[in-house]
């Protein structure tokens, strides 16, 4: 079993020495130590946020000035930052990418896979206030009717799995 992340670290952030993968415990992953001190370097997953925003009877999305996924559309999000709830983390990458003002209103579901260190956690907003507009990180901004929504030109598993789930509701439920 390879360890997703491995090929990026080689030396031991404590001493310098090499990291080689051991299998530590039967059942658990293999895991990064030091040939030299014996540290376990664990290789932990990101947390990132997006958000879904109702706008006009669609969906906010927005083409990534930036890689991976440069050029392609999906819903405003990014990292969470150390210090920053989750909902805080998703109001400040939806103004950073669209300039909308955003307000939680609930949790959509949460994303893991296999092969990604990211997990995600998607959350259904409710506009406040703004004009909707690139970013900073964003070539474009804008709204998708269901019907419209480019899901060939989507990057990323996690933004496709949570529009899916998020217009399942909206059909089923009849959410904005």
């Amino acid at each position: 079993m390879h360890l997703p992340g491995a090929e990026t670290y080689r030396y031991c952030p404590q001493c310098g020495g090499e990291l080689e993968e051991r299998l530590l415990k039967p059942g658990e992953p293999p895991r990064l130590v030091c040939q030299a001190c014996g540290f376990v370097f664990y290789i932990d997953p990101k947390l990132a946020v997006i958000g879904l925003v109702p706008l006009n009877g669609g969906l906010v999305l927005v083409r990534r000035a930036i890689d991976p996924g440069y050029g392609l559309w999906v819903v405003p999000g990014g990292f969470v930052d150390v210090g920053e709830t989750l909902e805080q983390a998703v109001v400040r990458e939806t103004l950073e990418e669209t300039r909308l003002q955003v307000e939680v209103v609930r949790l959509l579901n949460i994303y893991s896979y296999e092969q990604s260190r990211t997990v995600v956690a998607a959350y259904i907003t409710r506009h406040l206030a703004g004009e909707l507009t690139a970013g900073d990180e964003t070539l474009e901004a804008r709204v998708f009717g269901p019907a419209e929504i480019p899901w060939m030109e989507i990057p990323f598993n996690s933004t496709k799995d949570a529009i899916t789930d998020y217009l399942n509701l909206v059909k089923t439920r009849g959410l904005p």
